[in-house]
């Protein structure tokens, strides 16, 4: 009977402990249903293969077709997917092309004279004191050694804006190894830069903001094959400047040039460290 007793007991005890919290619960704030993030809802990237390639291949170059004689694009660059290691070679070569293009304008304009009118630093060097070193290259060793600092931390600059991920978020875009489009530089204004004029780096007067997406495609083709044709160019002006005689199509009408064309520092720039030892180490 006692052991009966205790039973009874400890099932009421039980009883009370679990129906307690029910009677003394001090009442919840009500809960808002949370959205899911946009990135939680969105599909997963789409990245370019070795079909894509071969598909814009045809496109750019119908005679020539895909024509790979490297293995670039069948390898994984730092351990990525070859997803990614074709992101990566396609924005390099949109880059490339697109700065290669502005060299060999600025090549054809710099060797025929054309230059700014005023003065390029305050102590009252003008462009044209710049312009009459010679051919383009010499014009670059002839610049002032911070106005070479100036125009390399630009392009630094410009290069880590376009690899950082918040950056190409703020214009809803994505690293190009990591789905992103090839290519793509983010917006500086929606990033929060001061800016001096109310244009953007990118497309600053809207042209592609209401063409369709075909005629987006036809021009960044058409764009990739331009970029490639400048690419040569530009080589061709170097090289032909460099070793006279080389470009047989260009005797005469390139300004050679005696300096080292692949440093960006010159004798005039000794003062900055390491130049004097890289100039002395030059194989050319």
């Amino acid at each position: 009977a006692r052991d009966g007793e205790t039973i009874i007991a400890q099932e009421m005890s039980l009883s009370l402990l679990s129906s307690a919290p029910v009677g003394f619960a001090a009442p919840l704030p009500a809960v808002r249903p949370v959205a899911q993030p946009a990135a939680a809802r969105s599909t997963p990237p789409v990245m370019e293969t070795i079909d894509d390639l071969k598909s814009l291949a045809v496109k750019a170059n119908p005679v020539v077709g895909y024509w790979n004689p490297t293995p670039l694009a069948d390898m994984g660059f730092w351990g990525q997917s070859q997803e990614a290691t074709i992101g990566f070679l396609r924005h390099a070569e949109l880059k490339h092309g697109r700065v290669a293009m502005a060299a060999f304008v600025g090549f054809c304009l710099q060797s025929n004279g054309v230059h700014f009118p005023w003065a390029c630093t305050l102590e009252g060097t003008t462009f044209g004191d710049i312009a009459a070193a010679g051919g383009p290259a010499a014009q670059w060793d002839a610049l002032p050694t911070n106005a070479k600092l100036q125009i390399l931390l630009l392009i630094g600059f410009f290069e880590l804006l376009s690899e950082n991920t918040y950056a190409l978020a703020q214009s809803g875009q994505k690293h190009y190894m990591r789905g992103g489009k090839p290519g793509v530089f983010p917006s500086l204004k929606k990033v929060g830069i001061p800016v001096p004029v109310p244009l953007d780096l990118w497309d600053p007067f809207g042209f592609t903001a209401k063409m369709s997406q075909e005629k987006k495609d036809a021009k960044l083709v058409t764009e990739l094959n331009n970029g490639r044709a400048a690419m040569l160019g530009i080589m061709g002006f170097v090289a032909a400047s460099k070793v006279p005689g080389s470009v047989p199509a260009l005797d005469g009408l390139i300004a050679p040039y005696s300096g080292e064309v692949m440093a960006p520092f010159s004798a005039g720039d000794s003062a900055l460290p390491f130049v004097e030892g890289m100039l002395k180490a030059s194989p050319f």
